[in-house]
């Protein structure tokens, strides 16, 4: 899958949203290194519940996230049909799988709008806002927050 890089305008990003089950998210697209298929994750002893392995990228070990198991919703069944996104969260690289990646789309910093208040605790964490695009509500999460230095170490 390959996308034309365009000309950002000054104060422009550039994010990549993606679906799981009926809620759509995104994260900045400087993080994303690769959008590949699914591939069986070999289990690994005692990782959290959330990491469903380890696959062989290019001679690399890669762990596979559950992004919806991460984000306290209900556990991913993996099929043919989920894409992982290999993602760099700080010096680490990831897999995150998701049910599919929906668009690459170019924001402004006035497109995002805050968290609700109302949100849960969790949300709050991740969520560093929602995009109302299109009559699509999206949340921008930052993945440096969904997975914290000592948890992306143990990982």
């Amino acid at each position: 899958m390959s996308y034309a890089v365009k000309n950002l305008n000054e104060g422009d990003r550039e994010l990549i949203a993606f679906r799981i089950g009926d809620q759509e998210f995104c994260v900045n697209i400087m993080s994303v290194r690769e959008i590949r298929g699914w591939t069986p994750a070999t289990a690994m002893p005692h990782s959290p519940g959330y990491m469903l392995g380890v696959i062989n990228l290019r001679g690399a070990v890669l762990p596979i996230i559950d992004l919806a198991a991460r984000l306290g919703m209900k556990p991913a069944d993996p099929t043919a049909r989920h894409v992982i996104i290999v993602a760099q969260v700080r010096r680490k690289v990831v897999g995150l799988l998701v049910d599919a990646v929906s668009d690459i789309l170019t924001v402004t910093d006035e497109t995002v709008q805050p968290t609700p208040e109302i949100s849960s605790e969790l949300e709050r964490q991740f969520a560093r806002g929602i995009l109302a695009i299109d009559k699509r509500m999206i949340c921008l999460i930052e993945l440096e927050a969904l997975f914290p230095e000592t948890e992306s170490e143990a990982a």
